[in-house]
């Protein structure tokens, strides 16, 4: 029996469309729905327990996949099976987490999985654009608690045209890549890229995406009604209790807001509140602890954040003393490693990042194999948060997502700051070695000076700031450079870097309803005014990029060779290559040019003088003679039949002198005109088609004896035609 389907259709502003379907894959799942577009189709499904887990938060796991079959690729590598995400996949993950978290109720606590599967890939289509739609959708169709449907898209603009999830061609072209996630009536997370943009600009990407969101998320009610609506679901809320409530709040609110006040250091302040919390848990007899501990400490957390907040609020006062639009104390320090290729400290109050950076081939570049995408990255850059930059022991279980997504997003904010021509694969590691707020941010400025630091010829330095915001409904307070404590009680956590021109990528997370656009630009004007000032800083560091590599670092050099002495200049196995390089204490990669039909040929060493023997050998392969010109050219062999003769200006690049081109009488014994290491001046005259090789000549040079006459030609002992001068008389 064939299911009934259901579907809904939305049409985008230049005619493409995007269908949501349900009724036909995974029934048994709480909700599934499948999208597509083109060619490229995701099928989501969502399951919640119907039993809460014993844990004060929302289990929620977002996995999304891309299938190699989905593209008719095999998996590569030993092992023909989809293993551990990419990091492409680790990042749409969080994109679409971060939307849908905060819509479940926050006293949902039951275990929820929403997986998302690309089953066919269509290359004119970026699948990830899709996954936020496909999620929201799935949840739509089931009884699991969501406050309102959201949807994600990616807008690009291309020749001042924004445009709706645009394919990857046009993204090449775009100055702006940007994915946004809201539900109809409130922006809830952009980020993105962007070539120096202003923020208004910004802000109009933002309300365009929106618009596009919109009528997304009214198709999932019109899917929903038509498939028929199920009743959410009854689930047993978090115990309250109202007595309990007012005796912590009494007891804490006063003492957290003056301790809030005080402007004390992150260690201090933990401590303070501390001391406070096991003070209002004294309170209580050891059976009302044992009872009903956990809402004691829910509502202590919640009378802490909101002595804090009304502080900002009341005083415009913050945790740390400083005033809404304050920076923390920065310094910094340039080649601090000896041994790097380059090293920076950037260090701003409780925040440090230690960034190195590295210089190599195309050999080290980034391979990337996705189902939906091919490429290399020359430039990459890795984040790693131990546990000990926050002051905790705990295990150490591989990269974490937040790795991933905190070091893409430093990336974003500087790639398009190294220039195209940079002839070396650049990777830049980032130690967080103190963290209290915007270690990603602190990355990106570490990640500019450790680049100029190392060589890395700028474009321009980038700086970064993290801006937070705190609102009442009424009142609001927009916070430059926020702590980790007002990222966690605040309202928003709007991480903005860029030049001293514009803006080169963001990440925003909104965790209220109704931010107004009015809000938004302010605090993006505010983060510029933050930017700016820690760029000061940057640039009083290190004011440019140094001219130079350092002296133990590798220098790099990129020339050409066509393509048909690629093969000679390997050499039979790679013999005549690898020799080159241990010579000359080099590494060399030839890269073929298919379409010019030439050989890249980029040589990487720390020894000018190995590169410049390495230079001499091409120069020499590839040195062309003139027909009819003259060289003076060095004996490097003696043949019976002649003499080998290398060109003086392209050592290596050798030519035989037959025997019978050395003089104008017979020469019996190639010694008798010259030796080995004699210099010899020669004519070239070109591709000879009667002996088939090139040839050159020194009796052409010398004057023809009086009287002299050919005898016609015939074999000679040497395997060559002979002149012979005149008869005796």
């Amino acid at each position: 029996m064939i299911p009934q389907t259901f579907k809904e259709v939305i049409t985008l502003d230049d005619g493409r469309e995007i269908s949501i379907e349900t009724g036909k894959l995974a029934k048994q799942a709480h909700g599934s729905v499948v999208v597509q577009m083109g060619n490229a189709m995701l099928l989501c499904t969502v399951v919640s327990n119907y039993t809460a887990a014993d844990v004060d938060f929302l289990p929620l796991t977002v996995d999304y996949r891309e299938k190699f079959a989905a593209a008719g690729r095999y998996p590569g590598g030993f092992f023909k099976r989809e293993a551990r995400p990419s990091d492409d996949e680790v990042l749409t993950m969080r994109l679409v987490d971060r939307v849908l978290r905060p819509l479940f109720p926050k006293d949902y606590h039951s275990e929820t999985q929403v997986m998302i599967q690309l089953m066919s890939h269509d290359e004119n289509v970026m699948p990830d654009a899709l996954a936020g739609l496909a999620a929201s959708t799935a949840i739509q169709l089931s009884d699991i608690p969501f406050e309102t449907p959201i949807s994600e898209v990616r807008v690009a603009r291309v020749n001042g045209e924004f445009i709706i999830n645009p394919s990857r061609a046009q993204l090449d072209e775009a100055d702006i890549d940007m994915m946004v996630g809201a539900s109809a009536d409130s922006v809830m997370m952009v980020e993105g890229e962007m070539e120096e943009i202003s923020e208004e600009e910004m802000a109009d990407a933002i309300k365009f995406a929106h618009e596009a969101i919109k009528v997304q998320c009214d198709a999932q009610v019109k899917l929903a009604e038509a498939f028929g609506k199920k009743d959410t679901r009854e689930y047993e809320p978090e115990v309250e209790d109202e007595t309990i409530e007012k005796k912590v709040y009494d007891a804490a609110y006063q003492k957290c807001y003056d301790i809030a006040k005080a402007g004390s250091s992150k260690q201090e302040r933990g401590l303070a509140f501390s001391e406070v919390k096991d003070e209002v848990k004294a309170l209580f007899t050891e059976e009302e602890q044992e009872a009903y501990g956990k809402l004691i400490s829910k509502y202590f957390g919640k009378v802490h954040k909101e002595a804090v907040r009304n502080l900002t609020l009341d005083e415009g006062i913050r945790l740390d003393g400083r005033k809404t639009t304050d920076i923390r104390p920065i310094w910094c320090e340039v080649d601090y490693l000896p041994s790097t290729h380059g090293s920076s400290i950037f260090t701003r109050g409780e925040t440090q990042a230690l960034a190195t950076v590295t210089l190599g081939t195309s050999r080290e570049a980034n391979v990337i194999d996705l189902p939906t995408y091919q490429g290399e990255e020359t430039f990459y850059l890795h984040y790693n948060f131990p546990p000990f930059s926050t002051g905790e022991a705990r295990p150490i279980r591989g990269t974490s997502r937040r790795e991933v997504g905190h070091g893409n997003l430093a990336q974003r904010a500087l790639k398009k700051m190294v220039p195209a021509d940079c002839p070396y694969t650049v990777r830049v590691v980032s130690e967080v070695l103190e963290s209290n707020g915007s270690s990603s941010m602190a990355t990106v400025c570490a990640g500019t000076m450790a680049l100029m630091d190392a060589g890395v010829q700028l474009k321009k330095p980038v700086s970064g700031i993290a801006m937070g915001l705190i609102s009442d409904g009424e009142r609001y307070a927009v916070l430059s450079d926020i702590l980790g404590d007002e990222d966690h009680l605040g309202d928003m956590d709007f991480k903005v870097t860029g030049t001293e021109d514009g803006i080169t990528a963001c990440q925003m997370d909104i965790k209220i309803k109704g931010l107004s656009y009015e809000i938004l630009v302010k605090a993006l004007k505010q983060a510029r005014d933050g930017r700016m000032h820690i760029l000061g800083k940057l640039t009083d560091t290190i004011q440019t990029p140094n001219t130079s590599v350092k002296p133990h670092a590798p220098k790099m050099v990129t020339t050409t060779i066509p393509g048909d002495l690629i093969g000679a200049f390997i050499g039979p196995g790679g013999k005549n290559i690898q020799e080159l390089q241990k010579n000359t204490e080099t590494t060399i990669v030839i890269n073929e040019d298919e379409e010019n039909e030439t050989g890249v040929v980029e040589i990487l060493g720390t020894s000018q003088e190995g590169i410049d023997a390495v230079l001499a050998k091409i120069d020499a392969m590839t040195f062309k003679p003139e027909k009819g010109s003259v060289y003076e050219m060095k004996v490097v062999k003696i043949l019976d039949f002649g003499a080998v003769l290398e060109f003086v200006e392209a050592p290596g690049n050798e030519q035989l002198l037959h025997i019978s081109e050395m003089a104008w009488e017979r020469t019996n014994n190639v010694t008798d005109v010259m030796n080995l290491g004699d210099l010899v001046d020669v004519k070239y005259f070109g591709f000879d088609p009667r002996t088939k090789r090139e040839k050159i000549s020194r009796k052409a040079l010398l004057p023809k004896p009086e009287g002299y006459q050919s005898k016609p030609k015939g074999n000679h002992k040497g395997g060559g035609n002979k002149d012979y001068k005149k008869d005796k008389e």
